[in-house]
């Protein structure tokens, strides 16, 4: 049978984690940030890394005893029960098939902003179109053109932070180096939470280094490590970047927040500059939106070969093309909600979907290496109930923080998940069938 060369070493697995978590969209988020949180972004992305730290490390204990592909899915499939990682595979899935939808309208809402003559409706339905062309072709970028693109990415944000820096020191009033952006006597708790709950968005994906378990060397080692790099690199690029863009803008008023830093650009850089991050943001974007529709259709599918979705619609492939147009077109379809949600709702909404996944991964944690571990000293009980609880608590406190409307949407999808379920398993009598994301990747 063939297999997989383990030739990835932990730096290859590391930047792979960071360009999948697209260190932009810490400018693509900043404005519906900075109104959230009443101009304290650095705050909540503070908070969201000290809660995305913890559910990292049970990432990694789980990715270390079941060092397989699935992430979510498997682990508490293999940790608690088959059903129960039936619902996290089904939160999972909420995010793959709506975090196109989220990719494209925040790439639509900078082109409007752009060129305002030009309604955003009509961006957000070339993104959808060009992207599903793409995918159903079969096309892929090559990965020299994903490290130009992490370059363009980064060389942006280095411009973005040295323009914020010299905009700044050119008025003697305003220091630097404060306190404020983090702690001041104004700050409400309920408002940075709210804020941190949006900010975990542009985390997501720290986990996705788990799909790469074949291709790494001594994978019990170096995909956990991985983990938690990514979690800690991604998290001091987005409070560090937030830091000064806020310093910069200390306002959280915008002619339009969900594209907010294209005003900031302009401010800072002028003219120019600005035509740079937006083209670079719009790069990041399109690539973004591309492997995610590719990911999530190849979800579906997979999902429809194993019988776990309807095989006849999901898990069938092009004759011609070879790719899961089905799922492809099902993905078109669904990000059309981007004509009718803003931003802050659909982030908002997929984050819905990460919070319960992340809550089952530290529940897993618990009932593997706690409920079923043979020892319960000192350090077991650190590493395997208290941490993995502040993760569980965390997780579950940003998931009651989110948008109002955004949490009645992912009710409703977990609703929908399990009255599907009960189906699939004649009333819960039966087993679900299991994924094979071996296969799937």
């Amino acid at each position: 049978m063939a297999r997989l060369q383990r030739t990835l070493s932990l730096g290859s697995v590391v930047l792979f984690g960071i360009a999948y978590m697209t260190p932009i969209i810490v400018l693509g988020t900043f404005g519906i940030l900075a109104q959230s949180t009443a101009g304290m972004v650095p705050a909540a992305y503070l908070a969201a890394l000290v809660a995305m730290f913890f559910t990292a490390m049970s990432y990694g204990r789980m990715a270390a005893a079941f060092p397989v592909a699935g992430s979510a899915y498997s682990y508490v499939r293999k940790a608690i029960s088959p059903k129960l990682g039936f619902i996290a595979g089904w939160a999972v899935l909420l995010d793959y098939l709506f975090l196109p939808m989220a990719i494209w309208l925040i790439g639509a809402a900078y082109l409007a902003s752009a060129f305002p003559a030009i309604p955003q409706w009509i961006w957000v339905l070339a993104f959808i179109g060009i992207t599903s062309a793409i995918n159903i072709i079969g096309l892929k970028l090559a990965n020299g053109i994903n490290a130009l693109l992490m370059l363009v990415q980064f060389l942006v944000l280095i411009a973005f932070v040295a323009l914020c820096v010299h905009y700044v020191g050119g008025d003697a009033s305003t220091p630097l180096w404060s306190i404020k952006p983090f702690f001041n006597g104004d700050m409400q708790m309920p408002l940075i939470m709210s804020g941190a709950a949006i900010a975990c968005y542009s985390f997501l994906g720290f986990d996705a280094v788990s799909t790469l378990t074949e291709e790494t060397r001594d994978p019990r080692r170096t995909i956990p490590r991985a983990i938690m790099l990514i979690t800690l690199i991604g998290g001091l690029i987005f409070v560090g970047v937030s830091y000064f863009v806020q310093i910069a803008h200390p306002s959280f008023q915008f002619d339009s927040v969900d594209s907010a830093a294209y005003e900031i650009a302009r401010n800072i850089g002028g003219d120019l500059f600005v035509s740079i991050f937006l083209i670079g943001l719009i790069v990041g974007q399109f690539a973004s939106g591309l492997s995610a529709q590719a990911s999530g259709s190849r979800l579906l599918f997979a999902m429809g070969r194993d019988g776990v979705l309807p095989k006849s619609f999901f898990g069938t492939l092009h004759e011609r093309f070879g790719t899961p147009v089905n799922s492809i077109l099902l993905c078109a379809v669904v990000a059309l909600l981007a004509l009718k949600l803003d931003v802050t709702t659909s982030t908002s909404f997929i984050n819905f979907g990460a919070f319960l996944a992340f809550s089952l991964v530290n529940l897993s944690v618990i009932f593997h290496y706690w409920i079923g571990g043979e020892k319960k000293g000192l350090r077991e009980l650190v590493l395997f109930l208290i941490f993995p609880f502040i993760g569980l608590a965390a997780d579950l406190w940003l998931m009651v923080s989110l948008d109002h409307l955004a949490v009645y949407l992912g009710l409703s999808w977990l609703a929908i998940g399990v009255v599907y379920l009960a189906v699939l398993t004649g009333g819960f009598r039966r087993q679900p069938p299991e994924m094979d994301f071996q296969e799937a990747a």
